[in-house]
C-alpha cells in the first residue's frame, strides 16, 4: 500500500430502473463499462425502483395481451424488439423476447433487490433478474422463479421465501416509485450522480462520464 497515494474520490450513482425494461438492462451494461474504465474513483451504486406498469396485476398477464395493450400489435413490437436486440448484441447481451410468455409485475422483483441489498448483493441480483427475464424468458413475477434466482446469487432460499410471501418492502417500492415521479422522472433508466445531476436513457459510457466529471468538480469545490 502506498501511504502517499491520495484517497480515491467517491461518488454515489443512483440507478432508477424497472426490471422489465430492456433499455434498463442496456443501461446497466453501459454503466458497468464506465465503472471499469474509472478505477481512480470509488462508486456506491444505489438501485431505485420504478414501475413502468403500475397497474399490472401481481400475477402478470400473457405476453400477447400485453403487447397489444402496450404497442397496439405484434408487428410494431417485433420491430422495436429487433432493434433493441441488435443494440444488445453490441453490448454482449442476448435478448430473447421470443421466450417471454408472460409480462410480470415487477413489484416482487424490486422487493427482492432490496432484500439482496442487505447482504451487499443488490447489483448481482439486478443483473441476474434482467438475464432471467430477457435472456431466459422466465417469469420474474413468479415467487418460485425469484427464489431460484436468489439462491443462484448465494442467498438463503428459506429466508427469501419467507420474505417474498410477506408484504415486507412492498410499500417501500411504491414509495420509491412515487418519489421518482415527484422528481420529474417519467422514463427509465435514469442515472442520478452525486445526488444532484440526472440523465435519462441508456446513455453511452462517454456521456455518463462527462456528467460524472462535472459532479466530481462540484464535489471538489465543496
Amino acid at each position: 500500500m502506498n501511504v502517499l497515494a491520495p484517497p480515491r474520490a467517491h461518488l454515489t450513482v443512483e440507478v432508477v430502473h424497472d426490471l422489465v425494461c430492456p433499455w434498463c438492462f442496456l443501461g446497466l451494461r453501459r454503466l458497468q463499462r464506465l465503472l471499469r474504465r474509472r478505477p481512480d474513483l470509488g462508486f456506491e451504486v444505489a438501485w431505485r425502483p420504478f414501475l413502468l406498469n403500475p397497474d399490472m396485476p401481481r400475477v402478470g398477464m400473457p405476453r400477447a395481451d400485453y403487447v397489444v395493450r402496450k404497442f397496439g400489435g405484434e408487428d410494431r413490437a417485433r420491430r422495436l424488439y429487433s432493434s433493441i436486440a441488435e443494440i444488445g448484441r453490441g453490448e454482449g447481451l442476448l435478448f430473447r423476447f421470443d421466450r417471454i410468455r408472460r409480462t410480470p409485475s415487477s413489484v416482487d422483483a424490486h422487493r427482492l433487490v432490496r432484500f439482496a441489498a442487505a447482504y451487499g448483493r443488490a447489483g448481482e441480483m439486478v443483473e441476474a433478474l434482467f438475464s432471467a427475464h430477457f435472456t431466459d424468458g422466465r417469469d420474474i413475477g413468479d415467487p418460485t422463479v425469484l427464489i431460484g434466482v436468489a439462491q443462484a446469487c448465494g442467498l438463503d432460499g428459506t429466508g427469501v421465501r419467507r420474505f417474498l410471501y410477506s408484504d415486507a418492502e412492498t410499500d417501500a417500492v411504491h414509495a420509491e416509485n412515487l418519489r421518482a415521479h415527484r422528481l420529474g422522472i417519467n422514463g427509465v433508466p435514469c442515472f442520478i450522480i452525486g445526488g444532484r445531476h440526472a440523465i435519462a436513457g441508456a446513455q453511452e459510457p462517454e456521456v455518463l462520464e462527462r456528467l460524472l466529471d462535472v459532479a466530481l468538480v462540484e464535489a471538489a469545490e465543496g
